[in-house]
């Protein structure tokens, strides 16, 4: 039987502990949910291991075909530049191949829901509920784009309204976002962060939040991000995708 490709999750890295924290676990929940990938974790800065660490010391242990999955929510310079910079580099044994980033996907906006019914709102709530849709921001327009669709895509799933919001490089800003929507007349308004884990942008969106009726908490270590990812990587073993470096 040929073994499958290793999975090396791709993620930014942070200052803040908590990041690579949350990495971890959906790390670890990735592994239970298919324990016959093998799946490592890199990170471009701030943590350890690095992403050439990892890839360096799977081609020493002869390890031949790799997914390179970039921990993102929307395809921005990250995922255009940086990861291709450092696959690009790394030892030429290796045949690696970049998966797509995790948004969008339905299985996104469920766990973008189900967040904010642990935060206490009810599927009841919906028509009276504004709900801003708070992501890290991004200068790609192409980024900002997805994140607008998403919005109004989640918005027809019954909400009074969904608004976009961005914690840096675009606006508006989530204060902003749920001033909108209290001068739009929903009855109360929640912020629903688009972001993977803790951090200085997360923090940054909850201090916009405050005015709002409900925060909820980032997607985490959540079954659905597990589920994406996983679907990524299943997605980028297909034969017609690009090898890095080819």
């Amino acid at each position: 039987m040929l073994r499958k490709p290793v999975l090396l999750v791709i993620a930014h890295g942070s200052r803040d502990p908590r990041h690579a924290a949350t990495v971890h676990a959906l790390v670890r929940r990735v592994r239970s949910l298919r324990p016959d990938v093998r799946v490592e974790t890199g990170f471009l800065d701030f943590n350890i291991p690095s992403v050439q660490g990892v890839l360096e010391s799977l081609a020493a242990e002869g390890v031949r075909d790799v997914v390179a999955l970039p921990l993102l929510l929307t395809r921005a310079f990250h995922a255009k530049a940086d990861i291709p910079a450092v696959l690009r580099d790394a030892p030429p044994q290796l045949r690696i191949r970049q998966a797509e980033v995790l948004g969008p996907s339905p299985l996104l906006l469920s766990a973008l829901e189900r967040r904010l019914y642990e935060a206490g709102l009810t599927p009841a709530d919906k028509s009276s509920t504004g709900v801003v849709l708070a992501s890290a921001g991004s200068t790609d327009p192409e980024a900002i784009a997805v994140i607008a669709e998403i919005a109004r895509e989640w918005r027809r799933t019954g909400w009074c309204a969904v608004r976009p919001a961005f914690a840096s490089a675009a606006l508006p800003r989530t204060e902003d976002a749920v001033r909108e929507l209290r001068e739009m007349g929903c009855s109360r308004v929640a912020v629903a962060p688009y972001v993977l884990a803790p951090g200085f942008l997360p923090d940054r969106i909850a201090r916009g939040a405050a005015e709002a009726d409900v925060l909820s908490d980032v997607l985490g270590a959540s079954a659905e991000v597990a589920r994406v990812l996983l679907e990524r990587y299943d997605e980028a073993r297909l034969p017609s995708l690009a090898v890095v470096g080819a």
